[in-house]
Parts: C-alpha cells; sequence; structure tokens
C-alpha cells in the first residue's frame, strides 16, 4: 500500500511555531463523525491550535463524504491528510453492520498510523482517536511519545460502562462464576446498576465481533491521556464524579465534559435564508412549539411495520410533525418511495400538517426553530444532547447499541421521559400507533416536562459560556496539549 497523502491548504510549518499541532483520527459513521467534525470546530475557530485530520478512504456514506468536505471548506486551514485502507475481506463477517466491518477494516490498517503520526511536520503534539480505534492507537501513540486522548462518542455513564465491563468480567472469572453468553447485567461502582437488557444488544454474546472489540478498547483506554466528553457536569454530575475519582477504575485518565457540542458554521452560512420547500421553510410556517419532531439517527432503520405504525401515531395524535424518514443503514442504498413506505394516502391526508423527509437535516438547528415542541427520538447520544442545548422535551425510544443507557440519562438529566417497555431492534413486538399517538399527545402537553427541559437547556448554555465549567474544561485540555 502507498503511504497516505498529506493534502495541505495551508503552510502550517512556520506558523506553528510554538503552537501545538494536534491529529484527529476518526472512525466511521455520522454518530462518531459529527462530535468530531464540532470539536475540529471549536479548537479551529481558535488561533493557538494547529489541526490535522485523518480522512480514512474511501467513506461509507454520501454524508460523511459530504460533511468531510464541508469542514474543509470552512477550515481551509486544516491540513487533511487522506488514509487508504488495506484490502479487507468483508465476507469473513457475514451479515454485520456494515459500520462494523468500517471499524474492524480500520483496526486491521491501524498499525500503518505509526508512520503517519511520526512523518507528520509540524511533529505531532496529540492524537485525538475514536474510542473504536482506542486498543490500536493508544499503543501506537506511546510509543511515538505523543500525548494520546479519546474523544469518547456516547455519555459518561456509558463511559463508565466501556472502562468497566473488562473489570466485571475479570472479577467474575478469578471468583470462579460462570462468565457468558453475554456480559449480564453490570453493577458500575458509583454510576448505577445496568440491566443486562439495557446493554448494547451484541454484549449479550460474548463472541460478537463488537463485544471482542468493545472488551480490548475498555482494558486499553486506562492508558490514555484523558477523555473529550459531549456532556457537562449538570447532565451527569454522578458520573462523571466517578470517573474523575477513580470509583470506576483506578487511576482513570482526566475526563473533560465540554458539551454540548455546537456545529461552527460561518456567519454568513448561519444568516442564508432556508430554501423554499425545505425542512425549516416549513417550520417557519408552524405555530411557536407545535410541532413533535420525529428521527431515529442515521444509521437505524426502522422496520417498515413499525414506520407505519409510527404514522398512524403521529396522524392520530393531532399535532403537527417533521419526520426525518430513514429505511436502510446506510444512505447510499435508500431508494424506497415515501408511498411504499408509508402506506397509500398516508402522504395526502396529513398535508399540510406534517412533513416527510428523507434528506440529510441539520438536526441541532431544527431542535433549536421556535415552533418545535417535541423530539421523538432513538435517543442517540448526539440526538440527546442536541435537544438537552435545545431544551426540547425527548421522548426517548431506544434502538439499540447504547440508546438504552443514553436514556437512563435522559430521564435523571431532565431531557425528557423513555418509555422502557418500547421494544427495540432484536424484539419482534411492534408499538402500536395508538400507544405512540397517546404518548405523543401526553408529552407534547405535560407542562412539568417541558419545564424540566427548559431548566436542562439553561444549564447547557451556562456550561458553554465563558466561565462555565465546559469552557474552562476545554482551556484545560488545550493548555495541556500545550504542555508538551
Amino acid at each position: 500500500m502507498a503511504p497516505p497523502a498529506m493534502q495541505s491548504p495551508g503552510d502550517l510549518g512556520a506558523a506553528a511555531a510554538g503552537r501545538p499541532h494536534v491529529m484527529f483520527i476518526p472512525s466511521a459513521g455520522m454518530g462518531h463523525l459529527l462530535p468530531f467534525f464540532r470539536v475540529i470546530g471549536a479548537l479551529a475557530s481558535r488561533d493557538d491550535v494547529d489541526i490535522s485530520v485523518v480522512t480514512v478512504l474511501p467513506t461509507v456514506s454520501a454524508a460523511e463524504t459530504e460533511h468531510f468536505a464541508g469542514l474543509f471548506q470552512e477550515y481551509p486551514h486544516v491540513r487533511r491528510v487522506d488514509f487508504h485502507l488495506l484490502p479487507f475481506e468483508a465476507s469473513e463477517f457475514p451479515g454485520a453492520d456494515p459500520f462494523l466491518l468500517r471499524w474492524e477494516a480500520l483496526r486491521r490498517s491501524a498499525h500503518l498510523f505509526g508512520p503517519l503520526i511520526a512523518g507528520a511536520s509540524p511533529r505531532v503534539s496529540a492524537v485525538v482517536t475514536d474510542i473504536t480505534l482506542s486498543s490500536h492507537v493508544i499503543p501506537i501513540a506511546k510509543e511515538l511519545s505523543v500525548q494520546c486522548h479519546v474523544l469518547f462518542v456516547s455519555c459518561a455513564t456509558m463511559l463508565s460502562l466501556c472502562a468497566y465491563v473488562p473489570v466485571h468480567l475479570d472479577s467474575k472469572a478469578a471468583a470462579g462464576e460462570e462468565v457468558g453468553p453475554g456480559v449480564g447485567d453490570v453493577d458500575i461502582p458509583g454510576v448505577r446498576h445496568i440491566p443486562e437488557r439495557c446493554l448494547p444488544q451484541p454484549l449479550l454474546d460474548l463472541n460478537k465481533l463488537f463485544t471482542k472489540q468493545f472488551i480490548d478498547n475498555g482494558r486499553e483506554i486506562v492508558h490514555a491521556d484523558g477523555f473529550l466528553l459531549n456532556t457537562f457536569d449538570a447532565l451527569e454530575p454522578v458520573a462523571l464524579a466517578a470517573l474523575r475519582d477513580g470509583k470506576v477504575v483506578p487511576g482513570f485518565p482526566q475526563v473533560y465534559a465540554i458539551g454540548p457540542f455546537n456545529a461552527h458554521t460561518s456567519t454568513a452560512a448561519a444568516k442564508q435564508p432556508p430554501p423554499a420547500g425545505s425542512p425549516e421553510a416549513w417550520l417557519d410556517g408552524q405555530p411557536e412549539k407545535s410541532v413533535v419532531y420525529v428521527a431515529f439517527g442515521n444509521r437505524n432503520a426502522v422496520s417498515r411495520e413499525q414506520l407505519r405504525e409510527i404514522g398512524a401515531g403521529l396522524e392520530a395524535s393531532g399535532h403537527r410533525f417533521l419526520w426525518v424518514l430513514k429505511t436502510t443503514t446506510v444512505d447510499r442504498d435508500d431508494k424506497a418511495e415515501l408511498e411504499d413506505v408509508l402506506g397509500e394516502g398516508f402522504l395526502e391526508r396529513v398535508r399540510g400538517r406534517g412533513l416527510v423527509t428523507k434528506a440529510w437535516v441539520d438536526q441541532e438547528a431544527l431542535l433549536k426553530h421556535p415552533s418545535v415542541g417535541m423530539f421523538l427520538s432513538h435517543s442517540g447520544w448526539n440526538s440527546v444532547t442536541e435537544a438537552a442545548a435545545a431544551g426540547v422535551p425527548l421522548l426517548a425510544w431506544p434502538r439499540g447499541g447504547d440508546h438504552r443507557v443514553n436514556a437512563t440519562v435522559v430521564v435523571s438529566g431532565g431531557v425528557g421521559v423513555w418509555m422502557e417497555h418500547w421494544s427495540w431492534d432484536g424484539e419482534d413486538e411492534l408499538v402500536t400507533g395508538e400507544e405512540i399517538g397517546n404518548k405523543v399527545k401526553e408529552v407534547m402537553s405535560d407542562e412539568a416536562v417541558r419545564a424540566r427541559a427548559a431548566r436542562t437547556g439553561e444549564e447547557a448554555a451556562k456550561a458553554v459560556a465563558e466561565g462555565g465549567t465546559s469552557y474552562r474544561n476545554l482551556q484545560e485540555f488545550v493548555g495541556k496539549l500545550k504542555a508538551t
């Protein structure tokens, strides 16, 4: 394989004198990439840090390609480093999630990161990588005497689970207890009890590729130099304190809660009026707090049967709604027509009070629109923090992965409510349109839920404002970079 290509829109050489050079090595999937783009934007907006971003090629989805292009257009002084993966035989894992396969392909190419880091100019001061690559990138950085930080893309509670699961399994084995077939219930010291039904589904089987990766990464992250988290102290005080105090794992690295992350776009772009017919333009014509925003993330393809029940529930609720619909795991594969998915006549019946789109949207901006009054969500962590920042109540319907762990934070952090008995991926029971419609009406009319969400939004704003906890944590992180 040829060495990765270095492409630099600007000369970093002389400008880098006295400034730390941070190399970001992200993973794949928009849920993982968006936090990276937002942290990169926050640092690129400063004048005291130089940045390189490793771009893994080919990308998995069209959205990834577009967002990488947008990042480098917005910040032309950020250096792009193209990294071409080694050939990978996906048939080794039949039926696996394409993003999980990408993580495995990255791990198998990870030994090439060493020459990439060592050969960079100016010298790399620190690497920031994704949790999915931690077990490979952390040792490489240590060997090169380069700081290695992990940008953890889920909540602090999930980080505590990731760190503690290896300890949990080792303790069971040492005590002579039977280990398997899965991880089992986990009592995280100083944090909370996580029942097995709330764990990411692959953790129910210790032989799954995801589970092996999860455990490997959990063992290695204790050797990182620090963690950047998209959360804030008022949202997860218990989990953050337990991690920082060494209750979860003694001697755990420094945790920098610097959220909620914001998209950093130019003032000119922010002032552009929305195109006619766009979701933003449609929201402009709706009354304040009248719209239910519905989205289940960029990787979660809900079954056609369940989609029709969701549609029936939204129709029966009587409320206006904006529904971002996804029918496939990878956006390039999404060819289904809305009418075929939702049933004949649905779009006509809701015309005027409901908008359904399959287009990529700026969810952060939509949630901050004054017309949005509620968010029906899969409770992916980016969605949770965007709802928290907007002060919009979230109705959590976890679909898989870390979603049920995140949903515990939705409740404890005042972001919204969680329907614990509603099924998720791998469970056959359909949630009926009647039940969905009734719950939407209930949350939309619950002033106590709305007030708690508003208070959480105020705490989020305080955290990122000058002098706030997240603001100070980011300053501390940059200070550590400069100390190298």
